[in-house]
This record gives C-alpha cells, sequence and structure tokens, in this order.
C-alpha cells in the first residue's frame, strides 16, 4: 500500500527559505496560511521549511504554495508529477489516497454522540480488474419493477439475504450502511494528514464514490441470489411517473421496508426536489412543473462546467467540503431530507449521511443520481481529466469478502462495469423556465462596494446584495461556451449537525418572489445532517450563463441577489459574494 520512496538526492525548495531538506520517503506539504500550526506540528511524514523571516512576502508565497499544491506522490506511483514541480511549483495536486483501515475511528452522529462503523480489518488488498465484456445488466426503474413479480421478488430475497448475514460480514446491509457512515461522518482520517478526514460529498468525488458503492452492493445482491445478471432498481425520481416514493419500499412485510422514513410522505404524496423542511400547499400540477423545470437547471442550463456538474476539486491534504455539484446540492440532498423520518433524533434514517444506508431506498435514490451522470454524458458532457480525480483510490469490499482498491478513472464508463440503465422517457428536457421580468424588482440592502465590509455576516432573515459582474460586453456564444458565468456564494459556514436549506434569486421582484419555475430562481444551499463535533465551511456556485440570458440582464454591471432561509435559521455564516467566469473543462 506505501508508496516506493523518492529518489535518495530529492529535495524540496522552500521559498525564502535559508535551507534546502532532503529526504527519502515523505508526503510534503506547506500550510495555508489559515490554517493552525497543529497542521505541521506532528506530520506522519513531512518537511519543514526555515523561513529567514516572517514578512508579507514569504507569508505571501506560503499561502500560494499551500499543501495541496507541493504534494508529492501519495498510493501507488511514486514522485507524482516530478517534471510539474520544476516547471511550475505550483501546478499540481495529488489525489486523495485510500483509507487505512487500521487508522478507522468512531464516526459522528448529528446529536454528537459517536457510532463505530469501521469495516472489518485485513491486510489483504487486492486492486480492482475491470469484469470481462458480455451481456449488460439493466437498472429498471422502480415503477416498472412494482409490475414485475419475477424481478421484485429476486430484489426483496436479495436483501433479505443481505439483512440475515451477520453484522460483523462485510456483505451484510449493517456493514454496507457503515461504508456511508465511515466515508461521510469522519471515520477515516486522510493517510499523511490525521488532522483532516476523508469526505465524498461536497466534492467531486460524489459521483466516482457513490457508483463503486453502488457497483459492490449490486455484485453483492447478485451473488446472494445467484444471479449475476440482478441489477438494483433506479428511483425515477425525475418524471412524473416516479415522483413518489416508490410503492415497492412500503410494503411493512418486506425486507426492502424501513421504519424511519417520514409518514407524510408516503404514496400518494408528490415528491418536492426543492423540498425546503417543511410540506406546502402547492398543488400537484404545479409542483410536477417545478421539479420538471428544475431538473432542467440542474442538468442543463447550470451543467455547463466540470466544477459546477461534479463539484469543487478535493485531493489529498486540501480540507473537505469545498463545494457540491449541481444535483449534490438539487434534488439529492432535498430527497434525503424528504424521505427521513423527522421524529427521530437524527432524521433517521435517509435524512443523515451515517444512517441513510441502512434503507434500501437509499441504493435506488443513488441509483438515479447515477443515471444522471449517464445522462450527463449522453448529452455532450466530459469528465474531468485532472490526475488528482482520476487516480483517487476508495476501498470496498466485493461479493467474494475481498477487501479491494478501486480509482475512480475506472468508474467513468458504466458499460465497462457491465450494466446500462433502462431507457425511460426524459421529459424535463423540455422543461425550460421561463422569466417573469418583474417592472418592481427588489432592491438591494447592501451595495456591491460594501460587500466587503459588511460580510461575514450571518444569515437571519431574507437579505438582498447588489453583486458586480466582471463585465458588461455581452458575450458570443463562442465565449459562452468556452467560460461560463458564476455567482459564488463563499464562507458558508454553520454547525454540521444541523439541516439547513436556503434559496437563492436573481433580480426577483420586490414583493412576491418567484415560483421553482422561473428563471429568477437561481438555485439552493441544502445541507443534510453529519458531523456534530465540528462546523462546516464551504461554497456554493450557481451557473448564471442562462440566466442572464432569459431575464435579459447580460449587458448589466451588477445583479441583485437575494437570499432566504428556508429552515436553520441563525447558525449560518454568509462569507462573501462575487461572480466570476469559470472554464467549461
Amino acid at each position: 500500500m506505501s508508496s516506493p520512496p523518492l529518489p535518495p538526492t530529492a529535495a524540496i525548495f522552500c521559498p525564502n527559505s535559508t535551507s534546502l531538506t532532503s529526504i527519502t520517503s515523505f508526503t510534503p506539504f506547506f500550510p495555508k496560511k489559515s490554517q493552525k500550526s497543529s497542521l505541521i506540528s506532528k506530520p506522519k511524514q513531512g518537511f519543514v521549511c526555515k523561513a529567514t523571516n516572517n514578512n508579507d512576502q514569504n507569508q505571501d508565497a506560503m499561502g500560494k504554495l499551500d499543501r495541496r499544491n507541493m504534494l508529492i506522490g501519495l498510493g501507488a506511483g511514486g514522485l507524482y508529477g516530478t517534471v510539474g514541480l520544476e516547471t511550475n511549483p505550483f501546478a499540481f495536486a495529488a489525489p486523495v489516497p485510500p483509507p487505512d483501515l487500521a487508522t478507522c475511528g468512531p464516526a459522528d452522529k448529528p446529536d454528537g454522540s459517536t457510532i463505530d462503523c469501521c469495516p472489518p480489518k485485513t491486510t489483504t488488498i487486492i486492486d480492482f480488474k475491470l469484469p470481462n465484456p458480455g451481456p449488460l445488466r439493466t437498472r429498471l426503474a422502480c415503477q416498472d419493477v412494482a409490475k414485475d413479480p419475477v424481478y421484485l421478488a429476486k430484489y426483496k430475497k436479495a436483501v433479505e439475504l443481505m439483512r440475515a448475514l451477520p453484522d460483523d460480514d462485510p456483505r451484510s446491509l449493517a456493514q454496507q450502511a457503515m461504508v456511508h457512515c465511515s466515508y461521510c461522518d469522519g471515520g477515516y482520517p486522510m493517510a499523511g494528514f490525521s488532522d483532516l478526514e476523508i469526505q465524498v460529498h461536497f466534492c467531486w468525488l460524489f459521483y466516482p464514490f457513490h457508483r463503486w458503492y453502488l457497483y459492490f452492493y449490486e455484485k453483492i445482491m447478485g451473488k446472494l441470489i445467484d444471479d449475476p445478471t440482478f441489477a438494483l432498481p433506479f428511483w425515477n425520481w425525475d418524471a412524473p411517473a416516479g415522483m413518489y416514493m416508490p410503492s415497492i419500499f412500503t410494503d411493512t412485510t418486506s425486507s426492502l421496508y424501513d421504519q424511519y422514513r417520514n409518514a407524510a410522505h408516503q404514496p400518494p404524496k408528490l415528491l418536492d426536489l426543492n423540498y425546503g423542511g417543511t410540506d406546502d400547499d402547492t398543488d400537484d400540477k404545479t409542483r410536477i412543473k417545478e421539479n420538471l423545470t428544475t431538473m432542467y437547471q440542474q442538468m442543463v442550463s447550470k451543467a455547463t462546467s466540470h466544477r459546477l456538474f461534479f463539484g469543487d476539486p478535493y485531493s489529498a491534504g486540501d480540507d473537505p467540503n469545498p463545494g457540491a455539484g449541481n444535483i449534490e446540492s438539487i434534488p439529492h440532498n432535498n430527497i434525503h431530507l424528504w424521505s427521513g423520518d423527522p421524529t427521530q433524533t437524527n432524521g433517521e434514517d435517509m435524512g443523515s449521511f451515517y444512517s441513510a444506508g441502512r434503507d434500501p431506498l437509499f441504493y435506488s435514490h443513488h441509483a438515479n443520481v447515477d443515471r444522471m451522470w449517464s445522462i450527463y454524458k449522453a448529452r455532450g458532457g466530459t469528465d474531468i481529466t485532472k490526475t488528482d480525480w482520476l487516480n483517487t483510490e476508495f476501498l470496498f469490499y466485493d461479493e467474494n469478502k475481498n477487501l479491494v482498491k478501486v480509482k475512480v478513472r475506472d468508474s467513468l464508463d458504466e458499460s465497462k462495469l457491465g450494466y446500462k440503465y433502462q431507457d425511460v422517457e426524459i421529459p424535463w428536457l423540455k422543461s425550460k423556465p421561463t422569466a417573469r421580468k418583474s417592472k418592481n424588482k427588489r432592491k438591494a440592502t447592501v451595495s456591491s462596494a460594501d460587500l466587503t465590509t459588511k460580510f461575514p455576516a450571518t444569515l437571519s432573515e431574507t437579505i438582498s446584495v447588489e453583486v458586480a459582474r466582471p463585465s458588461v460586453a455581452k458575450r458570443t456564444t463562442a465565449e459562452k461556451a468556452k467560460e461560463e458565468e458564476v455567482l459564488v456564494i463563499s464562507g458558508i459556514e454553520f454547525p454540521g449537525s444541523k439541516m439547513l436549506k436556503f434559496d437563492v434569486y436573481v433580480n426577483d421582484d420586490a414583493d412576491v418572489l418567484s415560483g421553482k419555475d422561473k428563471a429568477e430562481f437561481a438555485g439552493s444551499f441544502v445541507h443534510v445532517p453529519h458531523r456534530a463535533k465540528k462546523n462546516i465551511k464551504t461554497n456554493l456556485r450557481l451557473g448564471l450563463t442562462n440566466l442572464l440570458a432569459d431575464l435579459g440582464a447580460e449587458e448589466d454591471s451588477s445583479v441583485v441577489v437575494t437570499l432566504v432561509p428556508k429552515f436553520g435559521k441563525g447558525p449560518i455564516t454568509i462569507g462573501g459574494f462575487k461572480i466570476e467566469l469559470i472554464t467549461t473543462t
């Protein structure tokens, strides 16, 4: 598992330093200015630069050359990016390494207690090999599985057998749930950075981690029922036929049933993809329209760059939770909160990351999330090409109880993993939002010139701020294809134990906020509770290019951004606002 040692003469240059340190095997980094000294006081592996002074120039260099950008080869591959280091020492990052099971510790529940989610330990790890080509397993929509008694019987039997396995069997439903708990609630420290956790949410690891997770879950089910063709059904929540809790999960005598779900959201209650903690009186026709428009926004209007679709980069040495992608934020998080039981302490099961995997509904929910990745690519979207994403590694137990190490790069094509999705209608492709273009626009209470002095600030009530745009020149189609204009709400800080949501509007009406099917609705920030013992600090990025065109605001010098807290009022701190252009790849 360990990396090959660096050459004996390997050395690291330290800016403004009088020393040059040569060592043989290490994981070097520079700390960020904002990080506490503990980050370098007890490194498992590392180096220290001795600066000649503490002037501003040295501090700036240290800030720019953070620990992420100077990492050397975690995992297989030895000296990672040596050439890049010589030519541009600020240019590269190392992938997140797989967890060391020996260092797994208690995970945090939102209520402040802890739970042991660590998997069985073994010293034998197998490298994943793609399966031999053959017929593809087809993942069916849950509403169609309900009409197929043979398929449904197999599915129930598979989960029944998983439930019956001993809790310490890595194939059991109990252990499968703990996979999510450990990776998502602080169970694994990052190898080489014991002060940092591995976190697969709020970042670009969201899609590939969950694809691998479902792959092994599905293979375990097939092995238990002796049917290698068996495939996990997906909850088709992006189409009206699937905008209900699937009926196959509501039979109280079935192995697919989970008692900790929201009793008010059983069929025929229509799913709200923008769920904000409480049910409202929106009629079903309007709700379906809003749901479909939300899907269009998340998958078309705002899925215009890698960063917006996948989430922010997250590499070895990075703080967790840099920023979620479109679908992770909405509707993935909303559906978790909509499904969980609000009468339980932590919203169990689906309403909290540590417990979500206990509910079989979770896996079908994530199968549809995974399907969104497939649709994104079928519509012309591309995968990230950065090696610190492609070479990120995870560990999972397979259907034979072997511990397997996988890489992101092997998850990019679902057909190579042996499965595909049923071809169903995608109605949201025709659900482009319309603009109100109110003549009574909301006025900003904070001007763009005052943003830096008024923020950070607590979000306890609706606020409207003016945010300057980088350019007032109307951009060409080619320029838009190259760069997306993005609203960045930065430094969003809150207790990890809290269920939170706030909505974002741009140039909306002063008196009545727009519906979710209107272009003025830019999106939401949504958080599923986890990690009670620390605050989470993250960012929200919302694509504006199509929104500005819809509102006729492409040549405006600024926009008015309105934040509306829906639940979790008070604990949310907003660090700042800006609009920037980001590359679409």
